[in-house]
């Protein structure tokens, strides 16, 4: 931890004060990223819950710009090589997917559309980000998006 806390020209008890422990480095930001969902949910004009999550992912895809890829690709590599990051991943993506169908029950959506509608659009969602850190990739977050969008669509056709 002193090492960390030097590296970025603080003392640990001001790292603390910020982080709740060293792996919560990777997972600040959960507040500002859910948001970027639900603010585009709130804002959507869509009448179907699953056009309404589509329109939450694409608020959620501009958390990810072109800038962030290289940054995001590291913190998956860091967060794929530990069991413990995955669960505190896992948790994470919980705690979204519960805050959108949460935001679609709001809307009016029946719970049981709500959570499928969040469930499969979390998946979907993570998917595409999944494509977007690997090495090679070089489209866009929201072209990922969309064509995993359009793969689910066939999926269901």
């Amino acid at each position: 931890m002193g090492d960390i806390a030097h590296a970025a020209g603080v003392t640990e008890r001001t790292f603390f004060r910020y982080f709740a422990d060293k792996r919560e480095v990777l997972f600040v930001d959960q507040a500002a990223y859910q948001a970027y969902f639900l603010d585009a949910l709130a804002v959507s004009t869509a009448t179907t819950p699953m056009a309404l999550i589509e329109d939450a992912l694409r608020g959620g895809a501009e958390f990810f710009p072109e800038e962030r890829r290289l940054w995001s690709r590291t913190r998956q590599q860091i967060i794929d090589s530990s069991p413990g990051l995955l669960e505190r991943e896992s948790l994470k993506r919980a705690s979204l997917t519960n805050a959108l169908g949460a935001a679609l029950t709001v809307r009016g959506t029946a719970a049981i559309a709500a959570a499928l509608a969040a469930q499969t659009g979390t998946a979907v969602f993570y998917i595409a980000y999944g494509a977007w850190t690997t090495q090679l990739e070089t489209r866009t977050f929201i072209e990922l998006l969309d064509a995993t969008i359009d793969e689910f669509r066939t999926l269901l056709a």
